[in-house]
């Protein structure tokens, strides 16, 4: 009995903790690459997640513990080798456009509602991981996710370029800030706007010139090193201000309970976001090197990590395509190049958070700038408008929802749209017209073989899908409309093949198509019926009416059965 339980909790430790299958077979020659790729990503995590936070309106420290926290918690329950976890653009964008009207302009209790929605996107990805629901999230599909990164894209850019122009044009959307933008350009800071265009082009510069190299962090130092030599010209450029120093303290946020009912719909987007984002980063780069990313350890591992971040001062984070293509890139071979970043982080964190109060805020708006233009791919939506339409308006239903209602409703809104397309596709399945192959038992689609023959009095078709309640009367009228457009027809064979899945409106309707059928002197018969819909079939007593139930069988046997009853006739 002991040991049986003994082997129950250690199956369950490694189910929940990877890290105890890999640190036993970590190699020795793996420590140079992840400690370089730690010290790498930090010194690229460190900037971006200060604007991050300042593009979330928080304290510019809070970035900061994101990333310490967030990586410290995914190198033991993460499962991806590369994937890198920190504050995202996305999610700051939408923390600041949800929490900050329900803080009121109060700072600290926007801080504790960030951390609150932090703990309970934790909860929900704990949660998720119980009950093993990793696959939910492919109701998010990669189309709409190609929509949303162009629209928070532009979102995001919308928000930093006031930054950049030394302006404070602001607005609820997208549309609205950038008609404010061009209104209020006569009151551009020269100085602002001349710092923010030079951190660009050394980013743009340095990227293609140092392309591994973390170009962010020695624009950042070149900022305060010429606001340190030129203080007067900086005087109009607004800075970053105070960091906190030290390692971020831990407790419960103040929130009261009736404001967690606001908070759980923002953390549910947050983590939806989060985990989306995070699987679609970590299976990228898990197919280029060959392993395997597990989706629900993946659950476990961003709701433990956002949990922390939570009690941390923190705010909901993700694994985001920018840090961990600089953590790949840098050499990476397991997540213990994370510990080695948050180790750097909190080394900057205790010692050196006062040199960076004077870093100028265009110097940041450019960083985000930068940082985000990856989310802006025309290609890929061109792309999209090639090869499917029907995709591209998904994605184009996901960028323009983000650009008009924000982040969370955009997303909401593109889901939506998704499954009405889906269920619009579903309620009018395609039924094929088939042939026979000469000298074959084969029957094929006549729409795709030139060379097939369809049968004289005999009408061969497929149904492409299953038949449900919201299909049915679909099916049945394209049955019909077939047989009319085939005078002669004394016989209906219908290939359920492709057709697993059958509710009782589906039966119903093929008894009814049977009668129907049977009083137009028309034969009705089924092939390859498969065992659950030949149960429903029986149940409702239709096995001596429908040739085809009895038992499985194909196309050609059902035809040259008919053929043989035609002659006997």
């Amino acid at each position: 009995m002991t040991l049986v339980s003994r082997e129950t909790l250690t199956k369950l430790f490694r189910s929940a903790v990877p890290a105890a299958e890999w640190l036993p077979n970590y190699q020795r020659a793996w420590l140079r690459h992840d400690v370089v790729a730690g010290i790498t990503l930090a010194a690229y995590a460190i900037p971006v997640s200060i604007a991050y936070a300042a593009l979330a309106g928080l304290p510019s420290q809070a970035g900061l513990y994101c990333y310490l926290l967030g990586g410290l918690v995914y190198c033991v329950f993460g499962t991806s080798r590369h994937l890198a976890i920190g504050p995202t653009s996305a999610i700051s964008i939408l923390i600041a456009a949800t929490l900050g009207g329900l803080s009121l302009g109060d700072p600290e209790r926007l801080a504790s509602f960030a951390m609150a929605t932090a703990i309970l996107a934790g909860t929900i990805g704990i949660l998720a991981w119980a009950l093993r629901l990793g696959n939910v999230v492919n109701f998010v599909s990669e189309t709409i996710l190609s929509g949303f990164r162009v629209g928070a894209g532009l979102v995001i850019a919308s928000t930093q370029l006031p930054k950049l122009f030394g302006i404070s044009a602001s607005g609820d959307d997208f549309f609205t800030r950038m008609v404010r933008l061009v209104r209020d350009l006569g009151d551009t800071d020269p100085v602002s706007l001349g710092i923010g265009l030079s951190a660009l082009v050394l980013l743009f510069g340095g990227d293609r010139l140092l392309p591994r190299r973390p170009v962010a962090l020695f624009v950042v130092v070149l900022s305060l090193v010429f606001m340190s030599l030129f203080p007067a010209i900086g005087h109009s450029v607004k800075t970053v201000g105070a960091i906190s120093p030290g390692l971020p303290s831990f407790g419960w946020p103040i929130v009261a309970w009736s404001e967690v009912d606001q908070l759980l719909t923002v953390a549910l987007a947050c983590f939806l976001l989060s985990y989306v984002e995070s699987i679609s980063v970590a299976r990228t780069f898990a197919l280029k090197h060959g392993y395997e990313v597990d989706a629900d350890r993946e659950l476990l591992a961003l709701g433990a990590a956002n949990f922390a971040a939570g009690l941390g001062q923190g705010y909901p984070l993700a694994g985001g395509m920018s840090q961990s293509a600089v953590n790949e890139k840098a050499g990476a071979r397991t997540p213990l190049a994370l510990l080695f970043a948050s180790t750097a982080i909190g080394m900057v964190l205790l010692f050196l958070t006062g040199l960076l109060r004077n870093l100028p805020q265009p110097v940041l708006a450019a960083v985000v700038l930068f940082a985000v233009r990856g989310l802006i791919n025309a290609e890929e939506m061109r792309h999209l408008r090639r090869v499917s339409r029907l995709e591209y308006r998904v994605a184009m239903v996901a960028m323009i929802g983000v650009l008009l209602f924000g982040i969370l409703k955009g997303v909401l809104l593109a889901v939506l749209f998704s499954i009405l397309l889906l269920l619009k596709l579903a309620s009018r399945p395609r039924v094929a017209v088939l042939g026979r192959l000469p000298g074959t038992d084969r029957f094929v689609d006549v729409a795709r073989y030139s060379e097939q023959q369809q049968l004289p009095e005999t009408l061969v078709l497929r149904l492409e899908a299953g038949i449900f309640y919201f299909n049915a009367q679909n099916v049945k009228n394209d049955v019909l409309a077939n047989a009319q457009r085939r005078p002669g027809t004394t016989a209906i064979v219908l290939d359920l093949s492709t057709s697993p899945n059958i509710d009782l409106a589906g039966v119903r309707m093929l008894r009814d198509l049977h009668q129907q059928l049977e009083l137009d002197g028309i034969s009705f018969r089924l092939a390859e019926v498969h065992g659950y819909l030949r149960d429903l079939l029986h149940a409702e007593q239709l096995q001596g009416r429908i040739d085809g139930i009895a038992r499985r069988m194909g196309v050609a046997q059902l035809v040259d059965q008919q053929q043989v009853t035609k002659l006997s006739a």
